[in-house]
């Protein structure tokens, strides 16, 4: 069934609207939000997704219902592990709070627009190259490798640190900043601030998960327009979340495990796709491969919900776990 364009277009102008009102928001009133204001935000937006997949359901289109709830779900576990990166930069670059809103607000709308970009260009390889799903398939195997691996973190530092060398030899730069102005005036010299060494590299690393995310969610729908539609929901809410989440980031310490499954999951479901799809010459003589296992929708969103389920209810366990070990041990002491 295809998804009709009213439909599509609603969606885009509702988001579109929501997004615009959201960003209004925080240059009209720059502050830290509440836990409180923080959870009806991210509830709102989750709410939002899962309304969004029950009007496709009601619509009579279950099987679209169902992609956009796992690649929605794959997306959000992706974008939760963007969080640990720009709580990185913010406490590298000692971002001040009260103006931390902004550069995440300034990152998603980034990621939003190297996204879209991206979807287009992978729905022209998919229209016009069918071996192309061998090639997404073997990159999400080897991201999910280096997830389990993960030296991205100090790879970060270094690029960051990089940026910040290469910049500041050819543009004065200013070492404190002057609220969220990416100039000032020192001594009346013109410099930039931080601020805007802060947004090329939130820039920079929203590219680099882009490249990392697309292929994912190509690999559970091939309509481009739940392919956004899933990048966007996961992604709004995402500033909040930031927020809530807080110092809990570092707790979920097996969350990065269950993505590095998800992405190896998704992969080897490319993969089989590819075979299906096959007409390269030298495998199975440029005939598709009707051995090849085909994986459900229903799968992909079992698989999905239960790796991230059990990578954050493991994570819990293991810290109260921990935690009440400590405070034995300190009584124990005492």
């Amino acid at each position: 069934m295809d998804i009709p364009l009213w439909f599509q277009v609603s969606t885009l102008t509702i988001m579109t609207v929501i997004l615009i009102g959201d960003l209004l928001l925080i240059l009209k009133r720059p502050h830290v939000p509440s836990t409180k204001e923080s959870t009806v935000w991210v509830s709102f937006y989750i709410g939002l997704a899962l309304l969004f997949a029950v009007v496709l359901f009601l619509m009579g289109d279950s099987e679209h219902a169902i992609e956009f709830t796992a690649g929605w779900l794959t997306e959000k576990s992706l974008s939760i592990d963007n969080l640990f990166v720009f709580v990185l930069i913010m406490t590298q670059f000692s971002v001040p709070r009260k103006y931390q809103q902004e550069v995440l607000m300034v990152g998603i709308i980034i990621a939003l627009i190297l996204r879209a970009i991206f979807i287009a260009l992978g729905a022209v390889l998919i229209e016009n190259l069918s071996w192309i799903f061998y090639i997404f398939g073997a990159f999400l195997v080897y991201t999910a490798a280096r997830q389990l691996f993960d030296t991205k973190h100090e790879d970060d530092r270094k690029q960051e640190s990089f940026i910040v060398r290469l910049l500041g030899r050819f543009i004065p730069i200013h070492n404190e900043y002057d609220g969220n102005k990416l100039r000032t005036k020192v001594n009346g010299r013109t410099m930039l601030t931080p601020m805007l060494i802060v947004f090329i590299t939130i820039g920079i690393t929203d590219l680099v998960f882009a490249v990392d995310s697309i292929p994912a969610i190509y690999g559970i729908t091939q309509e481009p327009f739940l392919v956004f539609a899933a990048n966007l929901f996961a992604l709004m809410g995402l500033r909040q979340l930031y927020f809530l989440l807080g110092d809990l980031l570092d707790k979920l310490r097996f969350l990065k495990y269950g993505v590095a499954f998800i992405l190896a999951f998704i992969g080897a479901k490319l993969f089989f796709h590819a075979l299906h799809v096959n007409e390269l010459p030298f495998i199975n003589g440029g005939e598709h491969v009707e051995w090849a296992p085909e994986v459900s929708n229903w799968t992909s969103l079992g698989v999905i919900f239960g790796a991230i389920a059990i990578s954050t209810i493991a994570s819990i366990v293991v810290n109260a776990a921990e935690k009440k070990k400590a405070l034995s041990r300190e009584s124990t002491q005492k």
